[in-house]
């Protein structure tokens, strides 16, 4: 994934304070639930520090700006992003993105998929901390739904030498299994990354919600699936600072849903459109 054009917009100071305390009391209520009892000691030293349950009718524009463009995300990926409530929109208590078969267009370009793609910077920028996502996931062949992160100031040079945080990556073809990935090294294409995968023993991501979330400290980051750890990482390096550059900076999260690209390739037939990615909520903690 590539960082691109952001549109920012605003909401009412008064509306967004009264939403901050309720979602915050909401979270703090529910935070128990969410994460594993090994986890549970280090974790009450911590306190939510920024999260969106998306209980109202709309995006909270002070704390995500949608991204739109029709540039393929870097990835040779076949949508469109748009601000459209198509692809983007709170409804039931989700933020849900959509990908939809539509022949969208914006700025005089037209792609045959549109999709949607939100992301904090500026509005919720984090060094160290545990960030949860509980999602449900959407199933095909070619369908790519991502949580993951990018460097806020890019300390380091341009991608991936700043580094990339993927908390969870998804080929919608393999609907029970999720991948977990850092971008680090050298400005591309000198770049390298390291990862890991984690299976359901049973049913897969589209089935229900889970909850993926990462642990970040410093020259240490796990990875984790409805409270159990899959993989931790402590080894890495970035071409314009020493370890543990470039994960000692401010990261940024964001949030889409692709269509296609070289990592999971065109849907075919067998894919059904519209495609939706569900978040329930987003938590940070530190």
């Amino acid at each position: 994934m590539k960082n691109t054009k952001h549109l920012s917009k605003t909401v009412s100071t008064g509306v967004f304070a009264l939403a901050f305390v309720i979602s915050s009391a909401t979270a703090q209520d529910k935070a128990a639930s969410t994460i594993s009892p090994a986890n549970q000691a280090n974790d009450k030293a911590r306190k939510l520090v920024w999260s969106d349950e998306f209980n109202g009718t709309s995006l909270d524009y002070s704390k995500w700006g949608i991204e739109e463009n029709a540039f393929g995300g870097g990835n040779q990926e076949l949508q469109i992003y748009t601000d459209r409530s198509e692809n983007v929109r709170v409804e039931g208590g989700n933020l849900v993105l959509e990908a939809r078969h539509d022949n969208a267009g914006i700025s005089g370009t037209t792609r045959e998929y549109s999709a949607g793609r939100v992301r904090t910077k500026n509005r919720g920028d984090w060094k160290y901390g545990r960030i949860e996502v509980r999602a449900k996931l959407p199933i095909g062949q070619g369908i790519w739904p991502a949580i993951w992160m990018l460097p806020t100031d890019n300390k380091y040079g341009t991608w991936a030498s700043s580094g990339e945080i993927d908390i969870m990556e998804y080929r919608g073809q393999t609907p029970n299994e999720v991948l977990g990935t850092l971008h680090y090294g050298g400005v591309w294409p000198n770049n390298t990354h390291t990862g890991a995968s984690m299976k359901l023993d049973q049913g897969n991501f589209s089935d229900d919600f889970h909850t993926f979330a990462m642990d970040w400290q410093e020259g240490k980051i796990t990875w984790s699936v409805d409270g159990k750890p899959y993989q931790t990482q402590t080894s890495w390096t970035s071409a314009g600072g020493e370890f543990p550059a470039p994960f000692d900076q401010r990261f940024h999260l964001l949030l889409n849903l692709a269509v296609g690209g070289g990592f999971v390739g065109a849907p075919d037939d067998s894919t059904s459109f519209p495609q939706q990615m569900l978040i329930d909520f987003v938590r940070v903690y530190q």
